[in-house]
């Protein structure tokens, strides 16, 4: 059997295999020939990011589920949190997001959400895979009275507003806020700075100009330097930066400097203790997280628990371990007591309110973590062994280990969505972080790149 979906979909660049009309045409019939129940007509819910790609894969996923009898629903342009929302609150059977979040604009990607609004298991994914690789599709469509039909919704973006508005607390106000957005040219280009607007903050929007090509260019949460420079010249309290698809938020404090995602996480859950709206007083984040983020969990009176990489698999550790919070370093973010899925506006409410509530600036709020020097290399490689099959790769870490001992630590891992290895180093000074990384990586390139 072939192998479609990655750690967040299926993933690649738009118009080749496996990012093609021709696969996004199957997945649509397989997602709809799995949720047939009897004589029940799914109903599918689908969005997409402004990606100039989407047009075909939304046609292409469309044109697949009419053909084996489900109803979709074309949402546009919207958050893939939004689209995970809409499939949940309309009891959709399922929600598909065209999307490949903050890669660049030649890429795209299909991510599936169940109607509960969690993505879906890795045995769904694989039923899909079955469905399309063992080329039984076309012997099971339905007579042409049995086809499905599609439909356009207008109102989606209002109810995601609401939705989201309502993650923010009634007792607070954001009247008079300054704050500076930035939407990466992407799927929040609308629905964040009318948010906001709604909630009485006074707003300045850049890169909200989306022209199917520059989604992700030198802006949002990969790339802040436009919204540091905006914050100072606008004197705001708070620069809020999206990625493509609005799941990630990355923030920049009234000085300019920018708050990693494991400070937010820091920052909002020290909020909900403080609250009492902790749940089992703990906090879920992943291995790449910096290790100053336990050891402040420890400060603060709470636990830490390391999940694989992937938002996924922080769900799923949340979920089995009764924890409300979680999230990743890069800046996406779970609020389960708000969301079923990582989402980026929704963070961005959660640590407005907590600098409202706290009486502090952000700047202030950020010094609750000390962060350790962390050095992070992506390296393109040709292939994925298993790293701990690389003998002269482990025998590089294996130094690095001995000589950082307690005073750091090392994470060489595969991404899950590109070819490419990630070399992660925290270390008791720049300087040592530095070498060290750069050491590893160059031998991970000189053996799989």
């Amino acid at each position: 059997m072939g192998k479609l979906f990655g750690t967040d979909g299926v993933r690649g660049e738009a118009n080749r295999y496996p990012m093609n009309a021709e696969i996004a045409f199957a997945i649509g019939q397989a997602v709809v020939y799995l949720l047939k129940k009897g004589h029940h007509r799914p109903t599918i819910v689908i969005g997409k990011d402004t990606r100039i790609s989407g047009y075909m894969l939304e046609g292409s996923l469309e044109s697949g589920i009419t053909s084996m009898g489900g109803n979709p629903y074309l949402l546009g342009v919207l958050p893939t949190p939004g689209i995970a929302f809409i499939a949940q609150s309309m009891r959709a059977d399922a929600g598909i997001v065209i999307s490949a979040s903050h890669n660049p604009y030649q890429d795209n990607g299909i991510k599936i959400f169940s109607g509960n609004g969690f993505k879906l298991s890795d045995e769904q994914e694989e039923a899909i895979e079955d469905l399309i690789f063992s080329n039984t599709l076309h012997g099971l469509v339905p007579p042409v009275k049995d086809m499905g039909q599609a439909f356009r919704m207008e109102d989606v973006h209002g109810r995601y507003i609401v939705f989201v508005k309502n993650t923010f607390p009634r007792d607070l106000s954001m009247e008079g806020l300054k704050i500076v957005i930035d939407t990466a040219n992407g799927a929040t280009y609308k629905v964040a700075p009318d948010t906001f607007w709604e909630l009485g903050a006074d707003i300045e929007v850049i890169h909200n100009i989306p022209n199917g090509i520059n989604i992700n260019d030198r802006c949002g949460s990969q790339y802040t330097r436009d919204l540091k420079k905006k914050v100072i010249e606008t004197g705001a309290a708070i620069g809020l930066a999206f990625d493509g698809d609005g799941d990630r938020l990355i923030a920049v404090d009234e000085k300019g400097q920018e708050i990693t995602g494991d400070q937010i996480l820091l920052i909002c859950a020290a909020t909900l203790k403080e609250q009492g709206k902790l749940k089992n007083d703990l906090l879920v984040s992943t291995i790449m997280s910096n290790l100053g983020l336990r050891i402040a969990c420890r400060r603060y009176g709470f636990s830490y628990h390391a999940s694989k990489v992937g938002d996924r698999y922080v769900l799923e550790d949340m979920v089995q371990l009764g924890s409300v919070v979680g999230g990743e370093e890069s800046g996406h973010m779970i609020f389960l007591d708000h969301h079923t899925t990582g989402d980026g506006i929704v963070t961005a409410m959660q640590l407005v309110a907590a600098m409202i509530r706290s009486g502090k600036p952000l700047s202030e709020l950020a010094k609750m973590m000390d962060i350790y020097p962390q050095r992070l290399i992506n390296v393109d490689v040709q292939s994925k062994p298993d790293i701990a099959t690389v003998p002269r790769i482990m025998d590089v870490i294996r130094g690095v280990e001995k000589e950082l001992g307690d005073d750091g630590r090392v994470l060489v891992r595969y991404s899950g969505t590109q070819n490419m290895c990630r070399v992660m180093v925290e270390g008791p000074t720049d300087e040592v972080t530095e070498r060290c990384c750069k050491e590893i990586a160059d031998v991970v390139k000189s053996v799989l790149g």
